[in-house]
């Protein structure tokens, strides 16, 4: 098993805090892209559980791993883009823009005179606007990252589930946007609601356009 702690650890002795970045659901057919960003204190013993969300199998599990780590960081904050962001900017440039707002989001919570490491999962984003340590696999091996991507993706599961109760016959509470068989076939039968991305909806079901479903 990995070290998580090891790129805080390494940040620590320089005297710096780490801030992890990660995103959820940059692929799906319908609603935002969501960033968290998350800061231990130095020298934290880091979490029990604390992995890449999508190892996370329970949800309950993931609920409850969400609340301890915005208890035990020093610092967390969740941005997000919009559908109407991702469609203007791409979801490349709108995956940086939530992510640039989770990291102030979590900045402010920091003390004053803080000085912060980032260090975002993937490769290199330089819609971010500023250094950082890119990770590949980084929700795997780094705690901060994983701890990001719990929070994120908890976020956004919690707003596709209130999402499913306004628009039903998408399948939204359990596929939270994705495009499963249901999902699809919803598309082809119901049309698009102002929540789903117009360009992904029309390439993962083959067809040019595509009809606005009712308001």
């Amino acid at each position: 098993m990995p070290d998580l702690l090891l790129h805080e650890r390494t940040a620590w002795t320089t005297g710096a805090v780490l801030i992890g970045i990660d995103e959820v659901g940059r692929g799906p057919l319908a609603g935002p892209v969501v960033a968290g960003a998350v800061c231990f204190a130095i020298d934290h013993p880091g979490i029990d559980g604390v992995r890449d969300s999508k190892l996370v199998k329970l949800s309950s599990r993931r609920l409850g791993l969400a609340e301890q780590i915005k208890i035990e960081s020093l610092g967390w904050g969740l941005g997000a883009a919009s559908v109407r962001e991702i469609a203007n900017l791409n979801i490349r440039r709108a995956t940086g823009l939530a992510m640039r707002r989770a990291i102030r989001r979590c900045r402010a919570m920091l003390p004053a005179g803080s000085v912060v490491l980032l260090a975002v999962d993937g490769l290199q984003m330089p819609e971010l606007n500023e250094a950082h340590h890119s990770i590949i696999k980084g929700d795997s091996v780094c705690h901060a990252i994983a701890a990001a991507s719990i929070i994120a993706k908890v976020a956004r599961d919690r707003l596709m589930w209130a999402l499913a109760e306004r628009r039903p016959g998408y399948g939204w509470a359990s596929n939270v946007g994705y495009a499963t068989a249901e999902h699809t076939s919803a598309l082809r039968a119901l049309g698009l609601t102002p929540h789903h991305r117009t360009a992904f909806c029309a390439t993962a079901i083959g067809q040019g356009e595509l009809f606005n479903a009712p308001e």
